[in-house]
């Protein structure tokens, strides 16, 4: 994580990136939480909220998720500028896609929501991975799509392991285990 190479008041970007289920919007919700009860200037970009409101005409190709990413790192830019601290959780299944955000992004961590895709399966309640395992969702991220495991992320939560209180307290932990002024900066 490349934080102190940038001003003090520039945003930081927490990227979650995982598999369909494996937890990346439910632990954002709860380090949102925390970080607005700590007085942080704070935004959240989902990635299901981000495709129906600024990519509906993206399909799945790579191309287009990558668009789709390049859209995420542009708003989280824009809003890191003016000291906003920004949670993103999208798949990002494709490792040149997270280089590029953090590439773009100077005050950036990436974290790897890691879960065994069975267990993203049994927690399917919109039955994404049936539907995409009898071949009505094509090129779905897991299934007829590759996940790039990140090789060496800020941090890695192991979902199937961890509570979610767990896993938003190791956010909590590594943030401000990095730098005690990037919180509040």
């Amino acid at each position: 994580m490349m934080i102190d190479e940038a001003s003090p008041s520039q945003g930081l970007t927490l990227w979650l990136t995982g598999l369909s289920g494996a937890g990346k919007s439910t632990i954002a919700a709860g380090v949102a939480e925390e970080l607005r009860r700590r007085g942080e200037r704070l935004e959240w970009l989902d990635g299901d909220e981000l495709r129906r409101a600024f990519a509906g005409t993206l399909g799945f190709s790579r191309e287009d998720r990558f668009e789709s990413i390049r859209r995420a790192v542009y708003i989280a830019s824009l809003l890191n500028r003016h000291g906003v601290t920004v949670i993103v959780s999208m798949i990002s299944p494709y490792r040149d896609m997270r280089d590029f955000a953090r590439a773009e992004l100077p005050r950036f961590m990436e974290i790897y929501v890691d879960c065994p895709i069975e267990v993203c399966e049994a927690r399917d309640v919109k039955g994404l991975y049936r539907k995409a395992r009898r071949g009505e969702i094509p090129a779905f991220t897991g299934i007829s799509d590759p996940y790039e495991i990140p090789i060496a992320p800020d941090l890695t939560l192991r979902t199937a392991e961890r509570s979610v209180d767990d896993c938003v307290a190791a956010v909590m932990e590594r943030l401000s285990g990095q730098c005690t002024s990037m919180l509040n900066s």
